[in-house]
């Protein structure tokens, strides 16, 4: 017996015709013409059945923000924290909540079922880290919210924030974060990444800094976290987002900067949408397009993901919580175009960020959670291309999203009259 069972499924791996049989929240069984009762039965009618999307990088504390008090006019990473930093003072508990609820509700819609949020701690009160813990309690049941204590305003380059660090992690914050390239001088930088990988060592936590988001391409602080992990054991908890200045760095420096990584096993996080619209600002003509070297880490068995980062924010106006729409910023960008890079792009907003934020029982085999995602895709290509809609989402065996399929009514007398976007076109399945 089985609470639900999803039959005619296409996996994520290329299996065709599967059924999936659900039982005490966990996927019981994977076979074709499974027997056995189900309490729901869905069937999929050949389509996508996902793990759930994931992003190991945004912050919510400020989603759906944007104007308040004013817009971002020069598009710049720096008057986006200026703005963020007028609107601190003026953030109230109550909003923070309900702004990150609306968000996640979002989410779940879309199929998005983890996300790792950085929280500012610079601010006394830690208003952001208190409101951000309640989220996570109230979402539990539906999304696994992880923390990051980050100190937007510099570890040292903002009075008190060492403390207010300490005090975030105390309160049940669960990463480390930084952002060394906004420390005053490139020697704090490379000290703040010393002394944070040193207090995650300690207590035993994972690792996320904003690291070298910049077009400066003699900014070095990958390098220094790349180390940091090495000389304290904490490889596979590391993790690198933006590096946004390797898109400027010197090839031969970058040839011995991924070895580094890989040995480390330090991972990488790109924000393409944000990335592409933030970097090159000061560029002229050609402009660069900023994000970090995603296909090279790849060939060297790096971790990658590709994250939304900013949704109505000071930094970016646009977003829908879509991680399909993030893959396809991030294929068309590093022109991943072939038909194994685009596959790997439909990876880094599922696989690769479950890995990066250890997410546990993650994945469409037996024995896992049963978190899916019915998608009006026959395969991972295809859902990007369409950004399939998410039919029915799925979380410990329970749907609790459903959208209808798109489907359009063409008033022609010389073709069909029902159009179906998952059924046009040659098969995305051509190997």
């Amino acid at each position: 017996m089985f609470e639900l069972k999803i039959t005619n499924a296409t996996l994520t791996d290329g299996r065709k015709g599967v059924d999936i049989g659900v039982r005490d929240g966990k996927i019981a069984a994977i076979e074709a013409n499974l027997g056995g009762e189900g309490g729901e039965v869905i069937d999929a009618d050949g389509q996508l059945v996902s793990p759930p999307f994931v992003d190991c990088h945004f912050h919510m504390d400020a989603t759906l923000s944007l104007g308040q008090p004013r817009f971002n006019e020069s598009g710049r990473l720096l008057e986006g924290i200026q703005i963020w930093g007028e609107l601190k003072p003026l953030l109230t508990h109550e909003a923070v909540v309900d702004r990150a609820l609306d968000y996640c509700d979002l989410a779940v819609a879309q199929g998005l079922l983890a996300i790792r949020t950085h929280v500012d701690i610079c601010d006394d009160r830690l208003l952001g880290v208190e409101a951000l813990l309640e989220v996570k309690k109230r979402v539990a049941p539906y999304i696994d919210l992880q923390l990051v204590a980050f100190p937007q305003d510099g570890y040292y380059r903002y009075p008190g924030a060492i403390e207010l660090l300490e005090r975030a992690l105390d309160m049940g914050v669960d990463v480390v974060g930084g952002i060394p390239h906004f420390e005053r001088t490139m020697a704090d930088g490379a000290a703040s990444v010393k002394a944070l990988c040193e207090i995650a060592e300690k207590r035993g936590l994972l690792v996320d800094l904003h690291c070298d988001e910049t077009d400066d391409p003699l900014s070095r602080h990958i390098e220094t976290l790349t180390y940091e992990a090495q000389r304290l054991g904490l490889q596979g908890r590391v993790n690198g987002s933006h590096l946004t200045s390797m898109h400027s760095m010197d090839n031969y420096y970058v040839s011995k900067l991924l070895p580094l990584m890989a040995e480390a096993d330090v991972s990488a996080t790109a924000n393409p949408n944000i990335n592409i619209g933030i970097q090159g600002r000061h560029d002229t003509y050609p402009k660069r397009r900023g994000m970090t070297r995603i296909p090279e880490m790849l060939t060297y068995g790096i971790t990658c993901a590709f994250g939304q980062d900013c949704m109505m924010d000071p930094w970016y106006s646009l977003g829908q919580a879509d991680m399909l729409d993030v893959a396809s910023m991030g294929l068309h960008v590093a022109q991943m175009t072939s038909r194994d890079a685009m596959r790997q792009c439909f990876e880094a907003v599922t696989s690769g960020p479950a890995k990066v934020m250890h997410l546990e029982g993650y994945g469409i085999e037996v024995g896992k959670k049963a978190d899916m995602v019915l998608l009006q895709a026959t395969d991972t290509i295809e859902a990007i291309r369409l950004r399939a809609t998410r039919i029915a989402v799925i979380k410990g065996g329970r749907v609790i999203a459903r959208t209808a399929p798109r489907q359009t009514a063409l008033a022609l007398t010389d073709r069909p009259t029902r159009l179906d976007p998952a059924r046009v076109g040659p098969s995305a399945n051509q190997g």
